[in-house]
Parts: C-alpha cells; structure tokens; sequence
C-alpha cells in the first residue's frame, strides 16, 4: 500500500515534464543534419541555385549582346577593307615609268648578253581588275662576238639595240589594301638594231641577227606595293619572246618602277 503511494506520486510528479521533454526532442533531431532526409535537401538546394525566369532571360540577352558587338566589329573591319581597296584600284587610268633587265641572245650561236632597258606604259581599267595596257620599251646591251676574220679584234663587243611596242590585257587576280597581284600578256612590234656598232660589217658576218622588224610577245606575274591609293611600287618578272633571224628567242627578264593611278571610275 506504501509502494503504491509512492509510484502514484511520482507518475503525478512526471505528467508535467513530459511536454517538454518532447519538444527539446524534436528541436533536436531538426537540428542535427544527420537526421535530415538527403533527397529534400538535394531538391531545395536546386530550388536555390537554378536561376529564376528573370535571369535566365538576363543573361541570354548579355549572350547576345556580346554576339552582336563582336559581328558589328567584323562588319566595320570588312568595310574598312573593301573601302582601302576600292580607293586603291578604282581608278579608270594608270601610268608608270620602269627599268628593265633582259637575258638576251643576239644571235645563233652567241652566248646570252645582259639588256638594260627603259619602259613607259599607259593601262585604261575598265573596273577594278580588268584594263588594257600599251607599252614602250628600248633595251641596250653589248653582244661578245668573239675574234674571226671579219671582226679582226676591232669589233669583239659590238653595242646593239631594240625597241618594242606591245600591248595587250592585265587582269588583277588578287586584290589587299597594300598590295595587288596582276597576270599580264602582251604581243606586238619589235625592231632590232644589231649593225649600229659593226662599222659597215654585216651582223651575220659576225654571228648576230641581221637588223630588222619581227613579232615581240610577254607574259608576265605583276606584283604592286601601294605607297598610297594613287602611288605604287612595281614589279614585274616576264618571259620576253621575239623572232629575229626566222628562229624564237624566249628572254627571262623582269621590269620594274613607279606607278601612277588617276580617274576613278
């Protein structure tokens, strides 16, 4: 009877605690991050870290921003290009002033001598690729005869000269702001002077070529560097090929000198 005194004082004692002991309980567990369910966890960190409608609409537009600045450069560069280039070769005329260098041989069975020459030539461009152009060239060199017994050791090295008008289509293949290279065939009139330093003696006599008219014709690769839209710097490596004496001369030479552009189109 004591006992049960006793055990119904001590459940009266505890009913009031109890609430509180169940709530110190539940605090805990929301606490300890052992207790929390992973699955919910993941979700609400995704929930956090994907962007809201708002920014996702931010930053595509910042995307395409940047795109449409980079392609305005690329259009402003690709303009600033073809204006040089069109500043450079839209001219209706050019004219240019060259020297020349020639390996020639003046006659059948003579070694090849070194012409230097002179040209001046006027180009009409029809559009800024496409022209004609007209040439003037005079070259000079001495032929090495050798001794026999015509030339007698008086006339081993007799000065000899030609002069050529040819003309024909130039056609720039590739065009920059500084530079052009230009394809170049030409045909015409060429005149041999090869008796002007013999002192009477015929050429043949002597090995060379009698002095006369014949065919000329070149092919050549232009090269130009532009100073400025109306001033370039010429270069031009050529095959050279005339008919003295019935037979085919084929020359390797080159020309080169100032250009001079005016006229636009």
């Amino acid at each position: 009877m004591v006992l049960f005194r006793r055990l119904a004082i001590l459940l009266a004692l505890s009913l009031p605690a109890m609430p509180a002991v169940q709530a110190q309980s539940s605090s805990s567990s929301s606490s300890n991050p052992t207790l929390s369910n992973p699955a919910l966890d993941q979700n609400e960190n995704l929930a956090q870290n994907q962007p809201t409608g708002d920014a996702a609409q931010q930053t595509a537009a910042e995307t395409q921003g940047q795109i449409s600045v980079q392609e305005r450069i690329r259009q402003r560069r690709a303009q600033r290009r073809s204006t040089a280039i069109h500043d450079a070769y839209d001219h209706k005329w050019e004219s240019y002033l060259d020297m020349g260098y020639l390996r020639f041989k003046p006659g059948p069975s003579l070694q090849r001598l070194t012409y230097y020459a002179w040209e001046t030539g006027l180009t009409r461009f029809s559009n800024e690729r496409l022209g004609f152009t007209l040439v003037g060239r005079g070259y000079y060199g001495t032929a090495f005869v050798g001794v026999n017994q015509y030339s007698q050791g008086r006339f081993t090295r007799p000065a000899i000269s030609q002069y050529d008008v040819i003309g024909g289509p130039v056609y720039r293949f590739y065009l920059q702001p500084k530079f052009s290279i230009a394809g170049r065939a030409m045909a015409g009139w060429a005149h041999g002077n090869f008796s002007g330093d013999t002192n009477g003696i015929p050429p043949a006599l002597l090995g060379l070529y009698p002095t006369a008219d014949t065919f000329a014709a070149s092919v050549s690769v232009i090269g130009e560097l532009n100073v400025s839209p109306n001033i370039a710097l010429k270069l031009a490596p050529e095959y050279f090929f005339t008919g003295f004496g019935s037979t085919v001369q084929a020359s390797r030479g080159f020309t080169g000198g100032l250009v001079y552009r005016w006229g636009k189109q």
